[in-house]
């Protein structure tokens, strides 16, 4: 399968009438029209396999069957669409659904907020209710970070291009060396020697906000003994640990929660892409009971009542129901973790190194510039797949979670094949 990169007449409408802000539609320069499962297909019947999955947001794939079937019946029957936070049918059933599948069988207790339809809404209100409940204004992140784009993200996000973005002083976060920033260097003893030491000039922190693989920022993985100790030391100071499974979440590294081997248990978590299972806007937060101190429209948001995303999510959880999905992408990660180390070894000039975890994974690039090249070539064959870390280095693996063994196959023969070429 080859394509044809598309002519400039044929993104004209977007380069002369749309922002220059936009970015997918530069590395991708052609007009999708359709998608299903793991596939995708433009206006000239170009077929692609997407190693992409809308950022991380179809988890499920594309036009899931039942999850169309049932938001076009419930649109048939005239059911409300937009109800703020409004009690409806299918926000009742996703509550109930989400305790009973989700929450109840991993023995965690939460109260659900729906803070608004994205990743940025969610860790908004994880930092305020932090400090509403502390008192306390400081909020530790991490090196390579990546938690949005409004300014109470972006001042826990580590990117400088992003950060940049705000247009003003990003205050009341320190950042800290995430696992493994330093090689040979504990940075848990690092952090606890800030905590410890009133000459540090860090004041004890309302929370500790954290991607347990970090997404945009490389495909970084932490250890589940570090994860332990991060939490240990919330513990120990009284500090709220917020966990940010935006992308890492909804199953993407195998089990629901990303921070679920680690046996850690979170006061915060953060949700979105994926958890409306059709890649309609949703987000929510899950707060321990204890922290929900939230005054009645403190935190509100126009589009938190999405309820055609409540009537995807609900039925994104019967995947959740047994273990055989999670099993199924465990499965598929190792063989993807294969296949990433035998590029690495193959092709000795990409200085390669294997990052990540379960469907969440990347090889990066040591080369300047490489990884965007071999993201470039791999789109004209017929793969969709992006780079990530502070520098574009990373060829990122996020395929859709369904997809089956013969799809992650080819994409990934289309990835050598473009390795190959690029290299020559």
């Amino acid at each position: 399968m080859t394509t044809a990169v598309k002519t400039n007449t044929t993104m004209k409408t977007f380069e002369e009438l749309e922002s220059a802000v936009r970015s997918y539609s530069r590395s991708w320069p052609t007009v999708f029209k359709k998608a299903k499962g793991y596939k995708l297909w433009d206006e000239d019947g170009n077929e692609y396999i997407d190693f992409f999955a809308g950022a991380g947001t179809l988890n499920y794939g594309h036009n899931d069957e039942k999850m169309q079937e049932k938001i076009i019946e419930y649109i048939r029957n005239d059911g409300i669409i937009h109800s703020l936070d409004m009690g409806t049918p299918p926000r009742k059933e996703f509550l109930e659904r989400f305790n009973e599948v989700i929450l109840t069988p991993r023995n965690l207790d939460y109260k659900i907020m729906f803070p608004g339809p994205t990743g940025t809404n969610t860790v908004e209100s994880a930092l305020k209710i932090a400090r509403k409940v502390t008192g306390r204004d400081t909020v530790v992140s991490f090196t390579n970070a990546f938690h949005g784009m409004t300014i109470g993200s972006l001042s826990v996000t580590g990117n400088s291009f992003k950060r940049k973005g705000a247009g003003i002083p990003l205050h009341h976060t320190v950042s800290m060396p995430f696992d493994d920033y330093v090689e040979d260097q504990d940075s848990i003893v690092y952090l606890e020697k800030f905590l410890e030491d009133s000459g540090s000039g860090v004041a004890l922190p309302a929370a500790i906000i954290l991607e347990t693989v970090q997404g945009e920022g490389g495909i970084n993985a932490s250890r589940m003994e570090w994860l332990k100790k991060i939490e240990s030391l919330c513990k120990q100071w009284d500090i709220l640990l917020i966990i940010d499974d935006v992308q890492a979440g909804n199953g993407r590294t195998g089990t629901f929660f990303s921070f679920e081997p680690a046996g850690i248990n979170p006061d915060v978590v953060c949700l979105s892409k994926s958890i409306g299972g059709f890649g309609l806007p949703m987000a929510i937060t899950l707060i321990k009971p204890e922290y929900d101190q939230w005054g009645p429209g403190e935190h509100n948001g126009t589009f938190r009542g999405n309820n055609l995303a409540f009537i995807a999510a609900t039925e994104a959880l019967s995947n959740w129901e047994t273990d055989e999905f999670s099993n199924t992408v465990q499965e598929k990660s190792i063989l993807l973790s294969r296949a990433v180390e035998m590029i690495i070894e193959k092709y000795p000039q990409l200085k390669g190194e294997a990052r990540g975890r379960g469907l969440m994974q990347g090889i990066a690039v040591d080369v300047a510039g490489l990884a965007e090249e071999i993201c470039a070539e791999a789109f004209t064959r017929g793969l969709i797949i992006e780079t990530s870390g502070p520098d574009d280095e990373v060829v990122k693996f996020l395929p859709p979670l369904i997809i089956d063994r013969e799809g992650l196959e080819k994409g990934l023969e289309i990835l050598e094949d473009s390795i190959k070429h690029v290299l020559a």
